[in-house]
């Protein structure tokens, strides 16, 4: 293997060697001192409140969210236009890997876009909090997070609960369904799943990182033979079982408590590996619309906001689970606590990536949210 890192090896690094020693060396004199303010207690502004601030601080915000499509975040979007529509909100959907390094390139030339990162890489908010790039806030409600759902300091909070398995078509499938990842590979099955590439997203990667360590290097050989569609964007395998070209998705989100009449059915099986995480966000403490992006957590936090989670589970401890679920932190198979670990070590990370191409190739195609560019929102 060459000892020159590949292009997807840079950017996934977040503050790898070629863009970190940039912004640590010819940039250090931008970076703001780091310092351990007191947040202070939660906020007490109510939403119309903050509202009215926002409008006079100039009613503006943009919000760099990780996704897979250019239109993923919009239900957001609407959703915080309903009640705030005065407010001139962009949000700029990208894979988050290509999020973070472009916010670190953004603080080393000095040209910083968002006012909020709402992001999968979660080892880029603990990063960003030493380097004193956070603004330290607590939204209303954070007494109420899940204790692993927030900073102690305020430096960023989860907003939304994202869980990853796999998930199947009923009409595809009939009435002998899959149940576990160990059915996947069945030859029944063969060219029969879609599946979202490991190597390409690193929750996708730490779920077939579960599976590898529970079932062994054998069950990912026979599902290399499975003949799987594999593609870009973790909304792909899920798209393919809804268009009805796959029976199977693989290394997607879902949620049990869709209608019966779903032509998707979303698989979390007891005893058997899937992965959840808290989607973290933060307020830059350079934002140029500070108020607006507190009127934006505090939206995102609020028991009404949580109580319409599309998957029903909240990252609050007093909202109560849609459909009979538990909170999502009672589920030992979801790995909550691992999967930060997981990402916090990028050594360990990249070798996961290339063994995974090893046995399903490399990575190919566009990226699903299209090339946003350097300043995406300015």
């Amino acid at each position: 293997m060459s000892s020159f890192p590949s292009r997807r090896r840079v950017l996934t690094t977040g503050a790898g060697a070629a863009l970190g020693l940039g912004v640590a060396t010819a940039n250090a004199s931008a970076a703001p001192a780091v310092a351990q303010h007191s947040p202070g207690p939660e906020e007490t502004r109510t939403l119309d409140e903050l509202y009215r601030a926002a409008l006079k601080e100039g009613g503006k915000l943009v919000v760099y969210a990780g996704g897979d499509t250019p239109t993923q975040q919009d239900g957001t979007k609407a959703a915080f236009k309903a009640r705030f529509p005065d407010i001139d909100l962009t949000v700029v959907v990208d894979y988050s890997k290509y999020h973070d390094v472009r916010v670190d390139n953004q603080f080393a030339t000095g040209t910083l876009v968002p006012d909020v990162v709402q992001l999968q890489t979660l080892q880029d908010f603990v990063r960003w909090k030493q380097q004193g790039r956070l603004l330290h806030y607590r939204p209303a409600g954070f007494s109420k997070l899940y204790d692993r759902f927030r900073d102690p300091q305020g430096a960023w909070v989860a907003v939304a609960v994202i869980a990853f398995s796999f998930m199947y078509g009923p009409a595809a499938v009939g009435p002998d369904a899959p149940a576990t990842p160990l059915d996947l590979v069945d030859p029944r099955w063969k060219g029969r799943i879609a599946s979202s590439y490991p190597h390409d997203d690193d929750a996708v990667l730490y779920l077939y990182s579960l599976f590898a360590r529970t079932y062994g290097w054998s069950w990912v050989a026979k599902l290399a033979a499975q003949d799987v569609r594999f593609a870009r964007g973790s909304n792909s395998p899920g798209d393919a079982v809804r268009a009805g070209e796959r029976a199977i998705g693989v290394g997607g989100a879902g949620s049990l408590v869709a209608p019966s009449s779903s032509p998707v059915r979303f698989v979390v099986p007891e005893r058997h590996p899937f992965m959840a995480w808290g989607q973290r966000a933060a307020i830059l403490k350079q934002a140029a619309n500070p108020t607006a992006a507190k009127l934006y957590l505090n939206w995102q936090l609020s028991t009404a906001t949580q109580q319409n989670a599309f998957n029903g589970w909240s990252v609050r401890t007093d909202v109560t689970p849609a459909g009979g679920l538990k909170p999502i932190w009672e589920y030992p198979d979801a790995h909550l606590d691992g999967f930060p670990e997981f990402m916090a070590d990028r050594a360990g990370v990249e070798r996961w990536k290339q063994t995974f191409a090893l046995y399903f190739g490399e990575v190919k195609g566009d990226p699903t949210p299209g090339w946003p560019g350097l300043r995406p929102g300015a």
